[in-house]
């Protein structure tokens, strides 16, 4: 038993998202939704209540503030048709180490665009291989809710953009190469993934770099 899709949510802009300065005094966990952030989120929750219309979905999300925030959002627009929602760390973002000023921050960039992005770890934090070893371990979890009898129509997996795309990696088993050249879904954007004929397939257009 699987459900019918699989719907990843990137959270909504963020206080970092809108100004980097934020991580110099706000660790990341801690980081809000701005009103942008809320507006966005609250179009996404438009979105997915349309796309399940009377189905049943279960919730998954990072214990992160800006996540919980845009679960909490959509939450409110899918009304009783949530009929669970669990906070699961393992799908937080990618550990950037500890406050930051923004010449710090675009000095990791450069370093971890010219390394390599999935192998690169942060300065007291972590690659994106170790972001997919936690995410390795969240299916395992996944798929035995996935077995249960009563598993709704609908899983929703509201987290952020590395984890999201690293999701994406491990369940479509992509090369490290191909991982690269996918960028972040846009704040709030909502990945749909329907079961198909032969498995699940990804209904929502995917930006590549060239």
């Amino acid at each position: 038993m699987k459900p019918k899709r699989i719907i990843l949510v990137r959270h909504g802009e963020s206080q970092g998202n809108a100004d980097p300065n934020h991580y110099k005094q706000i660790p990341d966990y801690a980081l809000h939704l701005t009103d942008a952030g809320r507006q966005q989120t609250m179009q996404a929750g438009r979105e997915i209540s349309a796309l399940i219309g009377t189905e049943r979905i279960r919730s998954y999300v990072s214990p992160w503030c800006r996540t919980r925030q845009t679960a909490d959002i959509i939450a409110a627009q899918l009304g009783e048709g949530l009929v669970k929602q669990t906070e699961d760390p393992r799908l937080r973002e990618q550990e950037w180490g500890h406050l930051r000023s923004p010449e710090e921050l675009t000095a990791i960039m450069k370093e971890r665009i010219d390394f390599g992005p999935f192998y690169y770890r942060m300065p007291d934090g972590e690659s994106g291989a170790d972001v997919y070893d936690r995410i390795c371990t969240f299916l395992e979890t996944l798929h035995r809710d996935f077995a249960k009898q009563d598993f709704p129509e609908n899983a929703l997996i509201v987290t952020h953009g590395m984890t999201l795309r690293i999701f994406l990696m491990r369940w479509f088993h992509w090369s490290v190469e191909y991982f690269d050249r996918v960028r972040n879904p846009h704040n709030a954007e909502v990945v749909v993934m329907e079961q198909g004929v032969s498995g699940y397939v990804i209904s929502t257009p995917l930006r590549l770099r060239a």
